[in-house]
Formats: C-alpha cells, sequence, structure tokens
C-alpha cells in the first residue's frame, strides 16, 4: 500500500485504482478506504481514477497523538493530492468526512477540485450553541465519549442494525460484523478525537463560501446524523446544490444503496463533464 508524509511527519496511507479523471473519496469516522468497496470498481469501469485516503489514526495510516482537528485532517488530504498531482478532482465524502472536504477547500482552495458530494454529511454544526439552536447538547457529545472509553466493541455492536436501518433495508449478519469489526481497527484515542473535533468545528463560514457544483446524498430514516439536523441545512446554504433524499436509507446507505448511489455520482459527474465542455457563450 503507498504512503505519503503529512506535514507533522504522519505516514498516510491512500490506494489508487484506475486512470482518468481523478475521484478522492474521504471515509466517515471510524472507517477507512475499506468502506468504499462497492463504489471503488463501479467507477474503475466507468473510466474513473480512484483515490482512498486512510485518515490518520485510522486503517493503516499512522496513529499519532496529536492532528485530529479539522485543519491538520484537510492539511493531509491536502498531502494526498499534491503528492500524486491530482486535478479536476470530484471530492466524495461519507459523514465526518465532509467536513475534512469542506475545510480542505475553504483552506486550501478550489483550484484542483472540480465537484463536491457530500454523503450523510455531519455538517454543517453539531453542537448546541446560542446561535445554532438546530444541535445537540454538549453533555450528549460527552456521554459518547465515556461510553467509547467504557465499552468501545459493545458501543459500535449496539449501533449497527440502526446503521443499516435494517428495518427497511435486507443486510447480511456477517456485513454487519464486517462493518463493526472495520471500525474497531481505528485507534482508540483518534476514534475520540475526531469524535470531539467533529461535533465542536462549526464549518458554515466554511459552505458559506462554497461556489462548487455540488451533489448531497442523505437517508431519511438516518439516525446517526439526522437529515433535518445536517443534509436539509447544508442544502439551505447551499441552494445550488442537488439535493437527493433516499427515503428508507439510514447512515450506510453506500452499502444499502450502493446501485442508486452509484448511479446518481455517475449521473453528476457527467452532468459536471459535459457543462465544463460546453463552450460559454459570449
Amino acid at each position: 500500500m503507498p504512503y505519503c508524509t503529512a506535514a507533522d511527519g504522519t505516514e498516510l496511507a491512500y490506494e489508487d485504482y484506475g486512470t482518468g479523471t481523478p475521484l478522492v473519496f474521504l471515509a466517515s469516522w471510524a472507517l477507512n478506504a475499506d468502506m468504499w468497496e462497492y463504489q471503488v470498481p463501479f467507477f474503475v469501469e466507468h473510466g474513473y481514477r480512484c483515490v482512498l485516503l486512510d485518515r490518520r489514526g485510522h486503517g493503516r495510516s499512522g496513529r499519532p497523538a496529536s492532528g485530529y482537528d479539522a485543519d491538520t485532517r484537510a492539511a493531509d488530504v491536502a498531502a494526498v493530492i499534491n503528492h500524486l498531482d491530482l486535478r479536476d478532482i470530484t471530492l466524495i465524502a461519507h459523514s465526518a468526512g465532509g467536513g475534512e472536504a469542506v475545510r480542505y477547500l475553504a483552506g486550501h482552495g478550489g483550484d484542483r477540485v472540480a465537484g463536491l458530494v457530500l454523503i450523510a454529511t455531519t455538517l454543517p454544526y453539531l453542537e448546541l450553541t446560542e446561535d445554532n439552536p438546530e444541535g445537540v447538547p454538549a453533555a450528549l457529545c460527552d456521554a459518547t465519549v465515556a461510553e467509547l472509553r467504557r465499552d468501545r466493541p459493545n458501543w459500535f455492536a449496539r449501533r449497527a442494525q440502526a446503521y443499516f436501518a435494517t428495518q427497511f433495508n435486507a443486510v447480511s449478519p456477517a456485513m454487519v460484523d464486517d462493518e463493526v469489526r472495520q471500525c474497531l481497527s481505528a485507534a482508540p484515542f483518534a476514534l475520540t478525537a475526531v469524535w470531539q473535533a467533529t461535533f465542536a468545528t462549526d464549518f458554515r463560514p466554511d459552505l458559506r463560501g462554497l461556489t462548487l457544483p455540488t451533489l448531497i446524498v442523505h437517508g431519511g430514516v438516518d439516525q446517526s446524523a439526522a437529515i433535518d439536523r445536517t443534509s436539509r441545512r447544508v442544502a439551505k446554504l447551499l441552494p445550488h446544490a442537488d439535493f437527493q433524499e433516499y427515503p428508507t436509507a439510514g447512515h450506510g446507505l453506500y452499502i444499502t444503496h450502493a446501485e442508486q448511489l452509484n448511479n446518481d455520482i455517475h449521473e453528476f459527474l457527467v452532468k459536471g463533464e459535459r457543462n465544463r465542455s460546453t463552450p460559454r457563450r459570449r
């Protein structure tokens, strides 16, 4: 597996498949590049290059004691993009990965990026504050951190069915077990650090300046990131975005609704390519 080096010396693992226009996949909290196994073959076969990053503390990347804030994680994304000299990218981010995508755009510019896909995002801002009444109290974040530190395997196991919204979607026990196993592979320290940073970071300023073509996809029964608190608010901040809601999807829609999701992303990519190739009238 190839690596590049972050500014602080952390080794960042990534995977690189296919040729053509690059897609950079940013994983959810607790997950890593393996989560995209039902997307990568589809896009490689449709002529795209797929680059997948293991966030620091996750998967095969290094496990440093620091650097889990949004700015450093966005800089890690930049490190991989610059290392491979990628251009005309579409960033495809799930859940907490969306924060890394928009912070990358805000801090490093959009010169290399053609489009953005936000899947089951935790944006724009999760913490309840005076100017963010849609958020949730900090005490709930603290309680989650305490439970993760007390019994991390049980925390993931108890939420696995809701993650896939199995009341609507058939998911094998083996699939559920595999997803829990992948979550447990992340460094415990990194898990809580990224959780806390994601909860407490206000990404609204990052979003307000965003003009890139954007696709937002979210499940209507997502219990990990309630759609009213997340994607519906993002859609209001990005009125130019294409917002797709999957009524029976939970947070794990990249598995339960993989075919629909892949087709919707592909349609978005083709539309963007067509628009960029059409000469503007003077």
